[in-house]
């Protein structure tokens, strides 16, 4: 466990109480136990890791790396971490504080391998950043929340380019989401690259606090943590002419500090965002779903084609579509090999028997 702690100094970067009551968990090293820092940014085969006052370059024991990977993970942008330096000056991370939540996905290779990657690690608040115009998804938006409160983070939803859009569809907007999403769920409009995202989100910018910003590319992330830090820290690019959406920019996920003391995360656009649960862990997170399901006639309704199907006549079509595919990527992701090899093998029979009885009825 780490003895000396800068409290003051570190809760500049979000050292919180709960984090101090992780290192309780630390395994006691031999050589001493090192210092605390947060990790900044993640290269393939370097970190940035920040004291509170300064950054530096590190890298992390083998065994550390073995280790996590074998249980599916890896240090992440937000984590808290144990360095030491070497003889030569050079630091070196041998332990990690166990986080207090991780923002995830699964990444599928198209046959049997289903990888855990993490996105960042003990964050407070996600801002799910979306453009007015082009860019809006409501199904999208939907896969986004229920990425958050699978890991008990809370999300803000942020439209971005409001200055892009007519009153009236900045307006239609803000009602779509908000009839779609839990009432606990705050959506705000912003002109990013104006003056009024800072008091817009200021009740999540206090000091200790840690936001992470997720989006697809060009939905205006960068341009909105510059607005946030007051400084033009993230490249940007320009609207793209034909469809209003921004140019990638972002390729790491990064660490900055806000002047009143909270913490911004910024991450490339996902391309694809396959959700880190299963079924049951799923199935709480559609709250509105999981209370009417107890309305059913049948206790094991699919909410499918079952008469008395309280889910089918509360919840919008759209919505309970998108439950489903959840749903369905969640039990295949959860397969083993052999079980998903299984279920390849019934379909490929039950696609047989179907063209047999096509041709039966051909004649």
């Amino acid at each position: 466990m780490i003895e000396t702690i800068p409290f003051e100094t570190l809760r500049r970067i979000g050292l919180t109480g709960a984090v101090v009551q992780q290192l309780a968990a630390l395994p006691a090293a031999a050589d001493g136990p090192g210092a605390l820092m947060r990790v900044t940014e993640v290269q393939r085969e370097s970190l940035a890791l920040h004291d509170g006052e300064h950054e530096y370059a590190a890298r992390q024991l083998p065994a550390l790396r073995a280790s996590l990977a074998d249980g599916g993970d890896a240090l992440a942008v937000g984590d808290w971490v144990a360095a030491r330096r070497n003889a030569h000056g050079q630091w070196w991370v041998h332990a990690r504080v166990p986080p207090l939540n991780q923002l995830a996905r699964r990444l599928h290779d198209g046959r049997d391998k289903v990888e855990r990657v993490v996105i960042v690690s003990n964050v407070d608040t996600a801002l799910l950043v979306m453009g007015v115009t082009e860019d809006f998804s409501l199904r999208r938006l939907e896969r986004y929340v229920a990425l958050v409160r699978l890991a008990g983070v809370g999300a803000v939803v942020v439209l971005t380019k409001r200055d892009l859009a007519v009153p009236a569809l900045v307006e239609q907007r803000l009602a779509q989401v908000r009839a779609l999403l839990p009432a606990d769920v705050a959506v705000v409009a912003v002109d990013a690259t104006g003056d009024e995202p800072r008091p817009a989100l200021a009740p999540w910018l206090e000091a200790g606090r840690t936001l992470v910003m997720l989006g697809t590319s060009g939905a205006g992330k960068s341009t909105l943590t510059n607005a946030l830090l007051g400084d033009a820290v993230q490249a940007t690019g320009g609207n793209r002419r034909g469809d209003g959406r921004g140019r990638h920019t972002t390729t790491a996920r990064s660490l900055h500090v806000v002047a009143g003391g909270a913490c911004i995360i910024d991450t490339p656009g996902l391309r694809t965002l396959r959700l880190d649960g299963d079924e049951q862990r799923l199935g709480s997170v559609f709250e509105d779903i999981a209370a009417l399901a107890r309305q059913c006639r049948y206790r094991d309704c699919r909410h499918e084609g079952e008469p008395g199907c309280a889910v089918r006549e509360g919840v919008a079509a759209e919505r309970l579509h998108n439950f489903h595919k959840l749903q369905r990527e969640a039990r295949r992701d959860t397969l083993s090999a052999l079980e998903r090899k299984a279920q390849v093998a019934q379909w490929k029979v039950r696609s047989k028997a179907a063209r047999a009885r096509l041709q039966a009825k051909r004649g």
